[in-house]
């Protein structure tokens, strides 16, 4: 099918709404695009014509890797399934389609990753339409120059053990990506240019909903708290999920409502909702200033529905980003076992060090193991009383310069703990207990996180790039 328009979406849009004439309908697809939007919710979203479909796409939370990587970690054939689900609708209603963090992690191949699928999804339904994007990538020498200055800070000054330290130049620039968060100003800048399909780089989740809002002139403390919550789709909601959620967007308000009927935004669900990735709930930093909560309301309009208002934006005098970068950190094996012997448990901490050591002797190199030892303090730290003393599962990872060396050294390690001779030990047999084999198993590179910090002093324009394409293709002819 030709979808071609005189005008594009983002201007019809701009040239015929006005708050206060008709509330703005903002459908959020999908918490990440690429891991199963909910069909029969996103058509209900679609019945109700909203004037903008928005997907956020990715985040760091899967981890380094991607980022690192240029990997996605959604699978591709479930990302081209749910892109066309949203470019499709979009195109049909000749309404605005927004994506922010594509790809995952956002940086440049996972940008052009998205675009490809975006473009093969054009091409094979024969659309045509202008496609807008924003390149996240930060630039190494503006980065460098930065924390030369003291512009590059850590997001945690307290001391925590979790803060990253800035890194070195020599860091900077081993970094293999490099991305920062753009904010609704640079989302503003590229719809401007009138697309009919925006796809950003690594973004604020709240940009990718609260832009074109406040370009319609909404006001900005409202369009942010509605992208805060819709950014997740129905999580906000009882049960929380992954449905399309509508926001009705108004003069003094803006009113939730799940595309799952049996999902139902309270005013307790939304309001909890400011808790989500959140230490302090009554404040949510942007690039551009800072959302404060602490005036919002939650008014139940049914068992379904919630009416939200009150929030407040107050500007910054000077933009601030978030950076977030990678860097190698080797190729990475994983040995998976069980252990059910009492005292081969309590041995552990002595066995798994000694362990090393001998296999150190045996396979020299620059090889190092991160043992995560589950039921004893794996996931958080535990009080001797509440360790496991039955059963504990083991997750070793190697970490060695090459492939090869890694599988080599959890193989060696493997049979070495296999057999390790304990005090107290009743049987020769082996110590370990294997779910499948071979139980080491390659695991990808590794990847660290290296930059997760402030950038001050800098002007977004000076990171964010911003790219204007038109496609049109013909339907194929049966």
């Amino acid at each position: 099918m030709n979808t071609a328009h005189p005008t594009t979406a983002v201007s019809q849009l701009l040239a015929s709404h006005r708050p206060g004439a008709q509330r703005l309908r903002v459908l959020s697809a999908a918490g990440q695009l690429g891991f199963g939007i909910v069909q029969a919710s996103f058509e209900r979203g679609i019945a109700r014509r909203p004037h903008f479909i928005g997907c956020d796409m990715g985040s760091i939370d899967p981890g380094p890797y991607y980022l690192g990587s240029g990997q996605m970690a959604a699978p591709k054939d479930m990302v081209r399934r749910d892109l066309e689900m949203v470019l499709l609708a979009a195109r049909q209603l000749n309404v605005p389609l927004i994506i922010g963090s594509a790809g995952t992690a956002g940086a440049k191949p996972h940008l052009e990753a998205t675009l490809a699928l975006l473009r093969e999804l054009a091409e094979h339904h024969g659309l045509s339409f202008k496609v807008a994007t924003v390149t996240s990538d930060v630039p190494r020498d503006l980065l460098v120059k930065a924390s030369q200055e003291g512009r590059l800070t850590s997001l945690d000054d307290s001391g925590a053990s979790l803060t990253l330290p800035v890194p070195e130049e020599a860091g900077l620039l081993a970094a293999s990506h490099v991305v920062a968060q753009c904010g609704v100003d640079t989302f503003k800048l590229a719809l401007q240019q009138a697309p009919d399909v925006l796809i950003a780089g690594r973004s604020c989740d709240t940009a990718i909903f609260a832009a074109l809002p406040q370009m319609l002139g909404y006001d900005a403390g409202l369009a942010l708290h509605m992208a805060k919550i819709i950014e997740c789709t129905s999580l906000c909601c009882v049960p929380g999920g992954r449905d399309s959620i509508l926001a009705e967007l108004g003069e003094t308000d803006f009113i939730l409502e799940s595309m799952n009927p049996a999902a139902h935004a309270t005013p307790a669900s939304v309001a909890a909702h400011a808790l989500y990735e959140q230490s302090d709930p009554w404040v949510v930093e942007e690039p551009e200033g800072t959302l404060d909560l602490r005036t919002a309301r939650y008014v139940a309009l049914d068992a379904h529905r919630t009416q939200v208002s009150g929030a407040r934006f107050v500007a910054r005098q000077v933009a601030t980003l978030k950076v977030e970068g990678a860097a190698y950190g080797g190729a990475r094996a994983v040995l998976l076992a069980g252990v059910a012997d009492p005292t081969m448990i309590q041995a552990l901490p002595h066995a798994l060090a000694e362990v090393a050591e001998r296999v150190r002797g045996l396979v020299p190199g620059a090889w190092t193991l991160v043992p995560h030892v589950y039921g004893q303090g794996a996931v958080r730290s535990l009080p001797q009383a509440l360790r496991s003393q039955q059963e504990v599962g083991l997750v070793i990872e190697f970490l060695a310069p090459d492939a090869s060396m890694a599988k080599t050294v959890a193989a060696v390690f493997k049979q070495n703990l296999l057999h390790f001779g304990f005090p107290g030990r009743l049987t020769t047999g082996g110590n370990l207990a294997f779910a499948f084999t071979p139980s080491e198993i390659d695991a990808h590179d590794c990847y660290h996180f290296v930059l997760y910090h402030l950038l001050t002093g800098v002007k977004p324009e000076d990171v964010f790039g911003i790219d204007m394409q038109t496609w049109h293709f013909e339907a194929v002819k049966a």
